[in-house]
């Protein structure tokens, strides 16, 4: 059974932290690359960071630069995203992706990551509610 688990939202004031977390499950390939993406209702789905699993390349978005970051922990197959400095523009529903070619050794540009339609998987969102 393959899945994203994502975990880690909440509500937070302006200026505080959250880590999130998403746990990899079923998967006999390692992604190429992980991704977060965040929406709120009525919005086009937003590229927040990306990695790209074997050379450990990050990608973030301007405004997120600097106060958020991708990381890998492969001990336990789970990506994680620190928030930090959160703003209330920050406020969204939070999806974990991933970008998964299953050993058939296709994967995506760096150009790619922003992009929704890359990824193949995706696991149910966490909230993430900054006052």
């Amino acid at each position: 059974h393959v899945q994203l688990v994502e975990s880690g939202g909440g509500s937070v004031q302006a200026g505080g932290s959250l880590r999130l977390s998403c746990a990899a499950y079923g998967f006999t390939y390692r992604s190429d690359f992980m991704a977060w993406f965040r929406q709120v209702p009525g919005k086009e789905r937003e590229a927040v960071a990306a990695i790209r699993t074997g050379i450990r390349s990050t990608y973030y978005s301007d405004s997120v630069k600097g106060r958020f970051t991708i990381a890998l922990d492969n001990t336990n197959h789970t990506v994680y995203l620190q928030l930090n400095s959160l703003k209330l523009a920050d406020t969204a529903m939070y999806y974990c992706a991933a970008r998964n070619s299953g050993g058939m050794g296709y994967s995506i540009t760096d150009q790619s990551w922003s992009d929704s339609r890359q990824y193949n998987y995706w696991g149910q969102g966490t909230q993430v509610t900054v006052s």
